[in-house]
């Protein structure tokens, strides 16, 4: 049976060459919006977060009809961070739409993603977003693309892969570069020609393949796959089995769901080809696949990626603790960690050395600090300690996570950045123009060199350099790498922060907070640039006398505060050092809050060194 009425795709991009923007066009020219709706851009990215930062975070389905047919579209994440979501998507949809910046061209997520849709032998649409820019290079960025495929062995028919230029914001698209078009519908043409339409036995008993997993609290776990042969329906008992693991066990599917525009949409049966969702299988998990008990043979899946970094989560145990968290004990901890797992398939939690921490491993620093902001928002208070690479022993050689760095500066900024690769073990891999003031290079990097380093590089090209990392497997580890040079300013006491206290610290460093902020000893207030640690009393007022002397009680002046993000406050811990992540802030602070116990502490590890 060939579906002639249906086609399977993923829009796969790297972050920011606008896929999410061109799916809003597919839906709003693919009869899902009214002719009157309001509707606000980015409609895929239903998660606040995504909203803010401008990425896609997780993998969402969506659909639209072109001249009868039904399109069933994922919207991929474009972060390498996010990489376990797009892995297994692959294997739900029959071909791939390559969205590719007219001005930057082919990126490191571009090059992993793509890679994966043609190990699958996936049907490939090359499509060059943003034509409408006054920077924009087609033609160039198309020869970058082409390069691409040939480095990836693509096989003739990819290589032959139709080419349509769109403006996403525009909501056109033609089939040249010098045309802008009117409407989306070569984009749509495309598609429906060139991508095959899914095939498989109606008649054989129910294969499923589980590509991506939901979590809902109400009905539990929902499992999302395309229909690989058979027909599907609810409260019907099915047996749930895996390749590798060979796990296998029945159970029940209660109810099934298909993707119609951006809803859900209940049915009573779903047949070859279909993408669905259903509920009922409470323990069902990414690349198990359901079948019919009267056949049972699982499908292959491919193995999610591995997590590169680790963090240690603890219950906050500062002087302020309590203060603004409605969740604050290990137990809230452990269940919302647990409930993050049913849905992230890329995350490892395992138990800390104490019984209020818990290691969370993940893909990237983004990885963790979406999760980490998620549940501030839920009001959860807890810290997190410095995030450190996961090793691995291979072949008796301890090995270390590498990352593939892909940067674009100015031409007078080159050096800078060959500096700094220098110092954080970098290999350059391969350096080429990008027109004619600008320099892309690739690096082989290993991960802890990169931790910490993104402000370092804006700092380095003057806001005009763009960077981005993809994780290339192991290799040998390294030598010890200085990522942070910069050092602290710790509060000598608990109390209130005084101008008066603040105006005499501001010399040591730059100052974090303002005054008025509550601040607690141990607490870091500030960095300074020499790179050592130093205790400050910014809660000292000016001592009261009956003199005045001439100048001495002129306003003082306080620099404006330097305020971390949640990714830079991540970045710039040091391996002695918490972030107290509460709802209301953020708050940097050494493990051991007491100066002289600190100053012991350091005494002892110089000893051990000297020794």
């Amino acid at each position: 049976m060939i579906r002639n009425d249906l086609r399977n795709i993923a829009i796969i991009a790297h972050v920011d060459h606008g896929k999410t923007t061109l799916v809003d066009a597919l839906l709003a020219q693919g009869g899902v919006f009214r002719a009157n709706q309001a509707v606000e851009d980015c409609v895929m990215d239903s998660n606040p977060l995504e909203r803010e930062r401008g990425i896609t975070i997780l993998a969402k389905n969506t659909s639209c009809i072109y001249k009868d047919i039904k399109i069933n579209i994922v919207d991929t994440p474009g972060h390498a961070d996010f990489s376990g979501e797009v892995e297994r998507v692959l294997k739900m949809i029959n071909g791939v739409v390559l969205l590719v910046d007219a001005y930057e061209g082919p990126m490191p997520q571009t090059r992993f993603v793509l890679q994966k849709a043609l190990e699958m032998n996936h049907k490939v649409i090359i499509c060059i977003n943003k034509i409408d820019k006054a920077d924009a290079r087609p033609r160039e960025v198309l020869e970058e693309v082409y390069d691409l495929l040939l480095e990836l062995n693509a096989n003739d028919e990819q290589l032959e892969s139709p080419v349509v230029y769109c403006s996403g914001r525009g909501g056109t698209a033609s089939l040249s570069p010098d045309d802008i078009g009117t409407d989306i519908s070569p984009l749509f043409e495309t598609i429906v020609s060139h991508i095959a339409p899914p095939e498989g036995d109606e008649n054989a008993p129910l294969q499923v393949l589980v590509s991506s997993i939901d979590y809902n609290d109400f009905v539990g776990r929902i499992a999302i796959g395309r229909i690989e042969r058979g027909i599907m329906h609810p409260n019907r008992e099915v047996t749930v089995c895996e390749y590798h693991e060979g796990v296998q066990y029945k159970s029940k599917i209660t109810n099934i769901y298909i993707f119609d525009g951006l809803k859900k949409v209940a049915v009573e049966s779903a047949s070859v080809g279909d993408v669905v969702s259903f509920s009922g299988i409470s323990g069902i998990t990414i690349g198990q696949t359901v079948c019919a008990n009267d056949l049972i043979e699982p499908l292959p899946f491919v193995k999610i990626g591995e997590p590169t970094l680790q963090m240690e989560f603890s219950v906050n145990n500062s002087p302020f603790a309590g203060r603004e968290g409605k969740y604050v004990t290990s137990r809230h901890l452990r269940s919302r960690l647990e409930k993050e797992l049913l849905k992230d398939v890329s995350l490892k939690v395992v138990d800390g050395d104490t019984a209020d921490s818990f290691l969370v491993s993940g893909r990237g620093e983004i990885h963790l600090s979406i999760l980490i902001e998620n549940m501030r928002r839920e009001g959860y208070e807890f810290q997190v300690g410095m995030p450190r690479v996961i090793n691995k022993t291979i072949d008796g050689v301890i090995c270390e996570p590498a990352e593939l760095l892909v940067c674009e500066v100015p031409n007078e900024f080159v050096s800078k950045v060959m500096e700094q690769m220098g110092i954080r073990q970098g290999e350059l891999v391969k350096m080429s123009p990008s027109g004619d003031t600008r320099m892309k290079c690739e690096f082989r990097v290993p991960e802890r060199g990169l931790i910490g380093y993104k402000n370092e590089f804006l700092n380095n090209t003057h806001g005009q350099g763009i960077m981005s990392a993809l994780f290339d497997g192991y290799m040998p580890m390294k030598k010890a790498i200085t990522t942070r040079i910069t050092g602290s300013l710790i509060a000598h006491e608990t109390g209130e922060a005084v101008t008066y206290g603040m105006y005499n610290a501001q010399g040591r460093g730059v100052l974090f907070i303002v005054p008025g902020e509550q601040v607690y000893e141990g607490m870091v207030v500030g960095m300074t640039p020499s790179g050592e640690e130093i205790t400050v009393n910014i809660c000292k007022t000016k001592h009261v006398t009956n003199m005045r002397a001439s100048g001495s009680d002129d306003a003082l002046r306080l620099e404006t505060p330097r305020r971390f993000s949640l990714e830079e406050c991540i970045e710039f811990l040091a391996a002695d050092e918490l972030l107290e992540v509460t709802p209301k802030n953020l708050r940097i602070r050494k493990i051991t809050l007491d100066k002289e116990l600190r100053m012991r502490i350091l005494m002892k590890q110089r000893d051990a060194l000297k020794k």
